[in-house]
């Protein structure tokens, strides 16, 4: 599914025109981003969450080059959904 296939679905089941919920979507994914960055976690009652989690160093092959690279410890964004999401799956 889409962003706009999600925006028209929450458009028919709300009432609101589609450019409106269009508008909410980006701003509320714009304000969790900035969130997110800030090292902030998101919390979505009967969702889940959204936190960030650190990758440590660890060495890498480029295998066409037969040759070994370090990658530094890094942020990277993840989700965990809430367990009772993960239940009605």
């Amino acid at each position: 599914m889409t962003k706009v296939e999600f925006a028209n679905e929450i458009a028919m089941a709300t009432g609101y025109s589609r450019k409106q919920v269009l508008d909410i979507l980006e701003a509320g994914m714009s304000v969790a981003k900035q969130r997110i960055i800030a090292g902030e976690n998101i919390y979505l009652r009967g969702f889940g969450t959204f936190t960030t989690k650190v990758r440590k160093q660890k060495v890498a092959r480029i295998i066409t080059k037969q040759q070994s690279i370090i990658v530094p410890e890094h942020k990277i964004p993840a989700f965990k959904a809430a367990k009772g999401f993960v239940k009605s799956l």
